[in-house]
């Protein structure tokens, strides 16, 4: 999101400073005007759209599923992993989703993935759930050899990202929609996505 932000900063005509936030200060951040926009892997949902007003798509993707690397299990679905303890990044819409499931007896709250690479690989909890592009680099950097990825997992929670402005900021908003059409008409979007492995 951040090269696609640039990008998109760059077609429009606007300068972009990146500024690295919690996920869960992203929008109070937005709405009390320390930032102008939010270019990070937020899901548009109905609630987020009452406070934020968001771009077209920017792409879509669900979560994954990571267990202790010596756990073989081929896990398909979130039922198969029932009454495990289980975590997720805090103001995702994971953690709301496997709540309401059901499914856990606990369901543990994180700040980053890398928290949860780290509790699943040492056993603290029994699964780890995160935003899939995330998740895949974080493992890719290698620092978390005790976790894995389970490729089968069929995502139940799929949303599509945005990038979110202020409520009523419709000049910004449009900018950003003009640009990110061009970006994606352009093949700027498509190799952003390669470079990334998405």
């Amino acid at each position: 999101m951040v090269d696609i932000v640039r990008a998109v900063g760059e077609d429009a005509g606007f300068a972009t400073e990146v500024r690295m936030l919690p996920f869960n200060a992203l929008i109070p951040s937005l709405t009390s005007g320390r930032i102008r926009l939010i270019a990070a892997a937020m899901v548009i949902t109905p609630a987020r759209k009452e406070i934020v007003d968001f771009s077209e798509p920017v792409y879509s993707y669900g979560e994954a599923l990571i267990v202790p690397a010596n756990d073989a299990t081929g896990y398909r679905t979130l039922d198969d992993l029932e009454g495990k303890v289980v975590g997720a990044q805090v103001g995702t819409v994971y953690i709301d989703g496997l709540r309401a499931s059901g499914l856990f007896p606990e369901v543990k709250v994180y700040d980053s993935v890398a928290d949860i690479l780290r509790d699943v690989g040492v056993g603290r909890i029994e699964a780890g759930f995160g935003d899939h592009p995330i998740v895949v680099y974080q493992l890719g950097l290698g620092t978390h050899p005790q976790a894995r990825l389970v490729r089968g997992y069929e995502p139940r929670m799929v949303g599509s990202i945005g990038i979110g402005v202020r409520k009523g900021d419709e000049e910004l908003l449009a900018r950003i929609n003009e640009s990110l059409a061009r970006l994606k008409a352009n093949g700027t979007f498509d190799k952003i996505l390669a470079d990334w492995q998405l």
